[in-house]
């Protein structure tokens, strides 16, 4: 969870100077693209604060009404990010980028004189904010990066991809997505800005602001579906739920287990539920004991699990 809270500051912080230096850089020119990149930012900030909230809520402790926890609190505030946030933004993207490429117009390349130093094309600063934000967002993805990675190299993921289909974190997912799609878009404002500077034709700059709408919209599909996977309920995976299966079998006195379940009730935190046969020459009073050994062997071999119930059986 530290690991995931951290990744959100990190793109919190950049997210948010960015957003003011690209809004700084559209007043400047008027380029579509540029004013795309400042919804992109601007969404980009908010769901860190949506995510933020969301660790927050979801480390309240168990209550009557929540016996297992507020853990699935950051399924909910993931999905509100990718609705809400990248949904509006995406849309807002495509419809100026649209528009733009209907009614093209010349973006401004007035000279501007700063500190003392100038003049020089206004769109020069789209082109300095533009770097600065592939600087910032790079750094945000190294630290995403850095947690997916981890959680590879300790469940033993094949990659990225597999991550993706498996991952509960999906605060470390959201940010690592989020940031490189905001890699991706700055990259597309950058090319479209400069290919309408050297050839005179907007329609390169308007083109990219479709495109970068068009890529939030589809990250906010993205999103939504994966953290569908997790508000309804979804299970460890199944090469996973054998091998506590097969941990509860091979404890000596159990014979055989009937029914075996589990789902995740937060990110990293699961609840394992199975009823398991003993051998009838136990003596009853040492079940409490054998349970007891149980539960730790599979917290030991995933330390996912945090909630058991194991109820035996004749």
């Amino acid at each position: 969870m530290a690991g995931s809270k951290s990744v959100v500051l990190a793109a919190l912080v950049a997210n948010g100077a960015i957003a003011i230096l690209k809004f700084g850089a559209y007043l400047l020119t008027g380029s579509p693209s540029m004013l795309s990149e400042v919804y992109h930012s601007i969404s980009d900030t908010g769901n860190q604060v949506f995510l933020l909230f969301g660790i927050r809520y979801s480390d309240r402790a168990a209550d009557q009404g929540h016996p297992f926890g507020y853990g699935k609190a950051q399924f909910f505030y993931s999905f509100l990010v990718s609705v809400l946030l990248f949904g509006i933004a995406g849309w807002e993207s495509v419809k100026h980028g649209y528009e733009a490429i209907l009614h093209p117009h010349a973006v401004s390349v007035e000279g501007i004189t700063l500190l003392g130093v100038g003049p020089f094309p206004a769109w020069y600063i789209s082109v300095v904010v533009l770097l600065g934000a592939i600087a910032f967002e790079t750094w945000a993805f190294i630290k995403a990066n850095a947690e997916l990675q981890r959680q590879i190299t300790e469940y033993g993921w094949s990659g990225i991809p597999e991550a993706f289909k498996k991952t509960s974190d999906v605060t470390t997912l959201t940010a690592y997505t989020e940031d490189t799609i905001a890699l991706l878009g700055a990259g597309l404002a950058l090319v479209g800005i400069v290919l309408t500077q050297l050839t005179g034709n907007p329609i390169y700059d308007a083109v990219t602001a479709l495109l970068i709408g068009l890529m939030l919209m589809g990250f906010a599909v993205a999103l939504a579906w994966e953290n569908k996977r997790l508000l309804l309920g979804e299970s460890l995976n199944s090469d996973v739920e054998q091998e506590l299966r097969d941990i509860i079998v091979a404890h000596e006195g159990v014979t055989h287990v009937d029914g075996f379940r589990t789902m995740f009730i937060g990110p990293a935190e699961a609840l394992v539920t199975a009823d398991v046969s003993f051998d009838p020459a136990l003596v009853t009073d040492g079940l409490d004991e054998d349970i007891g050994q149980i539960e730790t062997k599979l917290r030991e071999a995933d330390d996912r699990v945090k909630i058991i119930y194991l109820e035996p059986e004749a």
